[in-house]
Formats: C-alpha cells, sequence, structure tokens
C-alpha cells in the first residue's frame, strides 16, 4: 500500500515500502540515504532513485521478525598494502638502530684510542720517605697510556710493594690523568736479625736500616735471623709485645726520665731494658709489667732528686715482686749545691748483662 505523504507516520506497517519526500536533487544523481530507524526496525539503507519530476524517493523497511534467518558477516582481511607498510616501517626501525649502534661503537673506539684520553700526568701525595719517581719506576703505568684502559688495581699492588708504602689508592681524573694516594708505613723500632732492620707499628719487617734513614729509635733484640727466616710468623707476635711495651713505657712518663735505647729478650732473665743515656740497665723479668714500671719510675725519679745514677735496677725478684734492688753507679749526677760523693766499692766475678749496654753486678742499695 503506498501513503501519500503525510497520511501516516513512516513505519507504521511492516512488510510495506514507505514513499516518503526528499529533497530535490536537480542532477538526478543517486544518493545514499542514512536516515536512522525510529521505530528500531533494521534499515537498510536501500539506494532509491531520484527524480527530479516527482520528488519522491523509495525507501525499503524490513522489520525485524521472530523467523528472520540471521547472517553474520565476515570479517574482511586487511588489506595487502598495510601489511607491506608495516613491514617496511620494522625493516627500517631495524636498520637503523643497527647503524646507530655502529656508528657508536666506531666513535667510542676512536675516541678511546686517540690522543684526547692520554693520560698526562700522575699526582702523588703522602710521600714522607719515598719518592716519587722510585714509585713510578715501579708502576705499570706510564703518562701517555690510555686512560681508560689503565688498570689501576695492578698499579696499586706494585706501589705497594715499595718498602716505604703501606697501601696505595689510585684514581683516574680529567683532564686525562691519575691521582695516587700513598700511605706511608710508620718505623717504630730497630730489631736486630743479623742486620739491623726496619719494624712499623704493626710488628712487620719491611726494610733493612741504611745510613740516610736518619731515625733514631730503640733497638729489639734477642732473636736470631735463623729463627726469622725459618719462621717469620713466630717472630712478628714477640715484636709486637715489645712494641706494646715501649708504648707503655711512654705513657708512664718514664721517655723524659731515662728514654729507652734497647730492649732486649732473654729466654731466662725475661726483658730487659737499656735506658738513659749511660746505658742504665733495668731488669723487668717476666710478668707484671705495668706495676713494675710504676716503681721503676718512682726509682728513676728518686735517683734524679738525689743527684746520682743507677747502673742496675733490679725489678725481677721473683720471690718479692714488689722489691726494688739498685747498685749505684761509681758517678753521680751534678746539681746545683751537691758535692760528688765516693763511688760503691766494686763486686769481684762480675758478669756482662744480655744487651748492648754491659753492667757489672755489685753489692746493691736497696730501697
Amino acid at each position: 500500500m503506498v501513503h501519500p505523504p503525510g497520511s501516516a507516520a513512516p513505519g507504521a506497517y511492516r512488510g510495506t515500502a514507505i514513499l516518503s519526500p526528499a529533497p530535490a536533487n536537480p542532477g538526478g544523481a543517486r544518493k545514499k540515504l542514512d536516515t536512522p530507524d525510529p521505530s528500531g526496525k533494521l534499515h537498510l539503507r536501500a539506494i532509491a532513485p531520484v527524480s527530479a519530476r516527482c520528488g519522491w524517493v523509495w525507501e525499503a523497511w524490513v522489520a525485524r521478525g521472530r523467523n528472520r534467518r540471521r547472517v553474520d558477516r565476515e570479517r574482511p582481511a586487511p588489506p595487502t598494502s598495510a601489511l607491506r607498510h608495516g613491514l617496511r616501517l620494522a625493516v627500517l626501525w631495524t636498520a637503523g638502530g643497527a647503524g646507530a649502534a655502529a656508528a657508536a661503537f666506531l666513535g667510542l673506539r676512536t675516541f678511546s684510542s686517540g690522543e684526547a684520553l692520554r693520560i698526562r700526568s700522575i699526582r702523588v701525595t703522602g710521600l714522607a720517605r719515598a719518592t716519587e719517581a722510585e714509585l713510578l719506576a715501579l708502576s705499570p703505568v706510564k703518562p701517555g697510556d690510555n686512560l681508560l684502559a689503565a688498570d689501576v688495581d695492578a698499579m696499586e699492588r706494585a706501589l705497594s710493594r715499595h718498602p716505604w708504602v703501606a697501601g696505595a689508592a689510585v684514581r683516574r681524573r680529567l683532564p686525562p690523568g691519575l691521582d695516587v694516594k700513598v700511605v706511608e708505613r710508620e718505623p717504630r723500632a730497630l730489631v736486630d736479625l743479623g742486620g739491623l732492620y726496619l719494624v712499623d707499628r704493626d710488628g712487620q719487617v719491611f726494610k733493612r736500616a741504611a745510613t740516610g734513614d736518619g731515625l733514631d729509635l730503640p733497638l729489639i733484640t734477642g732473636f736470631g735471623r735463623d729463627d726469622y727466616l725459618a719462621r717469620p710468623g713466630a717472630l712478628e707476635p714477640q715484636l709486637r709485645a715489645a712494641l706494646a711495651l715501649l708504648d707503655s713505657y711512654g705513657r708512664e712518663g718514664l721517655g723524659p726520665l731515662a728514654p729507652v735505647s734497647e730492649l732486649h729478650f732473654d729466654a731466662d732473665d725475661g726483658v730487659v731494658l737499656y735506658v738513659g743515656d749511660e746505658g742504665t740497665q733495668v731488669l723487668l723479668g717476666q710478668g707484671h709489667l705495668p706495676e713494675k714500671l710504676v716503681r721503676l719510675r718512682r726509682v728513676l725519679e728518686a735517683l734524679r732528686e738525689e743527684g746520682r745514677r743507677a747502673e742496675v735496677i733490679h725489678l725481677d725478684d721473683r720471690n718479692h715482686p714488689d722489691r726494688v734492688a739498685v747498685r749505684l753507679s761509681g758517678r753521680v749526677a751534678e746539681r746545683e749545691g751537691a758535692g760528688v760523693g765516693p763511688a760503691p766499692a766494686r763486686a769481684e766475678g762480675a758478669r756482662e748483662g744480655p744487651g748492648r749496654r754491659r753492667g757489672r753486678d755489685a753489692p746493691l742499695a736497696r730501697r
């Protein structure tokens, strides 16, 4: 059934063709209608001829009936041109990344192997005994080497082989160069091992003493060279014990009274000190060393007040550890208003002491 315009609402009847007016198209061309369906029906958007004479357009409206068969549309395959475009982009990105990596590698290689990173100078700090020329002679890294290729770890190990160097730290810097910070050993004493050798604070023998060292240090004796070569590790604890005793001697304030010139270890007599300008022999024995140092300070202070000098001071009485026996020297110290007293008698059958300074037994003046 055909309804004239305005007689009935479009879509009032199912399965009918509705004639509706359309805007005039003078060209007579075909127009695609895209009007939505307010009634909820499926709009097939039929293509109707446009007639300039009648001005009417036929539109086909098909109702969604219960018995209508639904046909799913297949998804269209992507166009071949899109696949080619994506593949082309992937190839371009891959080639560009590889080219950039190669250019960066070649640039880094050229920069690192050129003159821009050559080591210009090596600056060494912390030197007191060693010289910069001696350290550079030991170093495997030299000025002119490449800064990035320099093996700073090997350089630190090489510098530590110098007898005065306890440790070294090497750092790179710009402009191209190396900063070397050296920590030198601190000599604490001399040890007699068939020759005089330097001992550091840790009890390590690190260098043979030379006249150019200019050191005035206490001497540690009582050890043999053969024992040291056979068991060097066994000597270090004894050297550390000797250094600890020297530190205690200084803390007790005995250094200004009578500085230690020699410390001797004896298997039978224990520890023997030689102190002062006259080389007074002080037998400390074994054990209770801190208490014995306190008594030694009292004896030395009393002797200085009286203007006398002691040749031997015994603090090694095992039966009476608190007893001190002093044998006075034949000379007495001169002081203002004091005379010179007679020298005490010496005993016959005198024996030599164990250390560098020799003393003789004699009747002892007890205090």
